[in-house]
């Protein structure tokens, strides 16, 4: 049954219930009134009716449209001590499993997440976090009461009794293991014991490198030494272990560190078993535990690992407010409800806090740029905005390559904010790379989230077939890394690539021209100028047969598609300008199927549409009385309108 606000699984303690309904948000239903050998079994029957009283045309996993509501950063690490310090107080009973009332209900069909704490273990780790994983996650905690000594063995049992019974229930589905810091040493555990389960392993500052940390040393002090001297040697150590001795008494802190210490040399010697998929994150300079040394070491002991280096010195990282969980999993690639991820499927559009973050967090390049935006209605008729962009998909646009890609976020916030659109890129596979032995690119996390995929054929027709707005950019590398005097250059194949894959899935093509790279930057060293130096010649060499180059069985300027960084030289900004021609239906056009000459044809239009889309732009922007921007600055200033809403030209 479904819990209310009045109701808590923490027995037999009344004192503690009663200042828990202040707190009484943290809940929505906990799991388990019963010992611990029946513990999970109840638990399980009980999460299942609450599963059985949703309505089943409420929870629909397309329904989750982009720029949802995730409401990160609602709740904050402040309020986890305050918790902590509440739930600590005459806390004990057997572990048992919770789950917070911040996540919601999921949406239908989502896979199982099991929150495993690190030493307190209260089970509050996932407090900024809640209200994201709660939409897609079935969220549930492992509590483990304070007065608690449940052994090593217990707790490993514990947790694989449910991810045995959740497994029994929904064989296809991954179950997802969260192990912060001890918790990471739990997730291993389990994930050894059980082989042949799909599970999802997330360890979070894994606290199996705790023989290399100076915790061994921090248990025997506080054995041996009497307790008025236990908060200097917290003091000495670690802020982290003082923190805990706030609310864990002396027994229970060192209970819990030797609990630890069996729990790492555990899943330390049982590495080679475990087959689960495992993202390890892990903060660049943490103050505990060599964390950022500990996960190169499990990248390489692991068969199935990658890693995530984050900026903090935090060991208690899901507590700091600029790592979103659930936008790593997603940028990561390891959101699945099946065996699989499925780039489709499994998509989960940006929230709204991830387009602030980006948007906000870049403010200084789009004012720099203020990006103008216009659009070709049927008519003809040329508008300052995205009016004329189809209202319905699947839709295709191609266009022209800035720079280094300095167009793509643009794009995609300029759509999201205006139309609610998501534009779903297809990249070069190397911007995409995640099997990256030093940690997984940043670049490439915040490309996934915001829907970009390896350029291919397949992937193409896959976003088309489910009715995407589909960004392309038939240049590729080539283009976006072109050369000195190549600025607003088109560098596309002989041959149509996407015309007959369009028509194929009756798409409208969007073809458009962008400009403006040439008002933020001139080329100062391109990539023959970098070929000419013996040291960089060498390391662009070796950096090219490492990468995975396309079109190599292309002719021509297209095929060259050599990885470098151009050396540019910033100026005083200009401006940045967009114009989509008329859209081109595909859609009944069977000819194009079936005759090269009409398909080729069909291809040679839309590319001289990019082109005259450039030409009119180059043109019409010397009209614009705000192209400069010293005179947007002052605009912006005296009218405080948005960056993006600064007048420009009248087309």
């Amino acid at each position: 049954m479904l819990l209310t606000t009045n109701s808590f699984s923490f027995p037999p303690h009344s004192a503690l219930n009663a200042r828990c309904k202040s707190r009484s948000q943290v809940f929505v239903r906990s799991l388990s009134h019963c010992d611990p050998e029946v513990l999970s079994s109840k638990s399980f029957r009980c999460f299942k009716d609450v599963q059985n009283e949703r309505p089943s045309d409420e929870y629909i996993f397309k329904n989750l449209e982009a720029l949802w509501d995730d409401g990160y950063g609602t709740q904050t690490a402040e309020y986890f001590s305050e918790l902590a310090n509440d739930f600590s107080k005459h806390d004990g009973g057997p572990p048992r499993w919770f789950c917070p009332i911040s996540c919601g209900r999921p949406l239908k069909d989502s896979p199982v997440l099991l929150y495993l704490p690190g030493l307190d273990g209260l089970g509050l780790g996932l407090l900024l976090h809640e209200k994201a994983l709660g939409k897609v996650f079935e969220v549930r905690c492992l509590h483990i009461p304070v007065q608690n000594r449940a052994p090593l063995e217990g707790l490993v049992h514990f947790v694989e009794e449910t991810v045995r019974l959740e497994h029994a229930s929904s064989p296809m589905k991954p179950i997802y293991l969260v192990g912060d810091s001890f918790g990471g040493c739990l997730a291993l555990s389990v994930a050894a014991r059980n082989p042949t389960i799909d599970l999802v392993i997330i360890l979070v500052n894994p606290a199996t490198s705790f023989e290399r940390s100076r915790l061994p040393t921090l248990l025997f002090l506080h054995e041996v030494l009497p307790s008025v001297l236990d908060g200097a040697l917290s003091l000495i150590f670690l802020s982290a272990i003082r923190v805990l001795g706030d609310f864990l008494p002396k027994d229970t802190l060192i209970w819990r560190l030797k609990l630890l210490k069996s729990a790492a040399a555990y899943a330390n010697s049982h590495l080679q078993d475990v087959t689960a998929e495992v993202l390890v994150l892990a903060s660049s300079k943490d103050q505990l535990l060599p964390s950022k040394d500990e996960a190169q070491r499990l990248n390489n002991s692991l068969q199935n690992c990658r890693i995530c280096i984050l900026k903090s010195n935090d060991h208690k990282l899901l507590l700091k407010s600029d790592n979103n969980l659930l936008t790593i999993i997603k940028g990561s690639s390891k959101y699945r409800h099946s065996s699989y991820h499925d780039n489709i499927k499994d998509y989960i559009p940006p929230s709204m806090s991830e387009y602030r973050r980006e948007s906000d967090g870049h403010w200084l390049f789009h004012l720099a740029t203020s990006p103008v935006m216009l659009s070709t209605l049927e008519d003809g008729k040329i508008v300052t905005d995205l009016s004329g962009i189809p209202s319905d998909g699947p839709v295709l646009f191609v266009g022209n390559h800035m720079l280094l890609g300095l167009d793509l976020f643009i794009l995609f916030l300029g759509f999201l904010k205006e139309k609610r659109i998501m534009l779903r890129g297809l990249g070069h596979p190397q911007n995409l790379q995640l099997d990256i032995a030093s940690g997984i690119p940043h670049i490439s996390i915040l490309l996934r989230v915001f829907g970009m995929l390896p350029v291919s054929a397949i992937n193409l027709f896959k976003l088309l077939s489910a009715k995407s707005y589909v960004l392309l950019y038939p240049g590729g590398a080539r283009e976006a890394l072109h050369r000195k005097g190549e600025v607003h250059k088109l560098f596309w194949p002989e041959q149509q690539e996407f015309v007959r894959m369009a028509a194929k899935c009756g798409a409208t093509i969007v073809p458009f021209g962008s400009v403006g790279e040439d008002d933020v930057s001139e080329m100062i060293m391109d990539y023959d100028d970098q070929m000419n130096i013996p040291v960089i010649n060498n390391h662009l060499q070796d950096l090219n047969e490492k990468s995975f180059l396309l079109r190599q069985d292309e002719e021509g300027e297209v095929a060259k598609q050599q990885l470098h960084l151009p050396l540019v030289m910033p100026k005083i900004p200009g401006r940045f300008y967009y114009l989509f021609g008329k859209p081109i239906k595909t859609k009944g056009m069977e000819k194009i199927l079936s005759d090269k000459e009409i398909s080729q044809a069909l291809y040679a239009q839309v590319k001289c549409v990019v082109e005259n889309n450039i030409t009119y732009l180059i043109k019409k922007r010397d009209e614009d009385p705000y192209r400069g921007f010293v005179k947007r600055a002052m605009f912006q200033a005296q009218t405080s309108t948005p960056w993006d809403k600064i007048p420009t030209f009248d087309p």
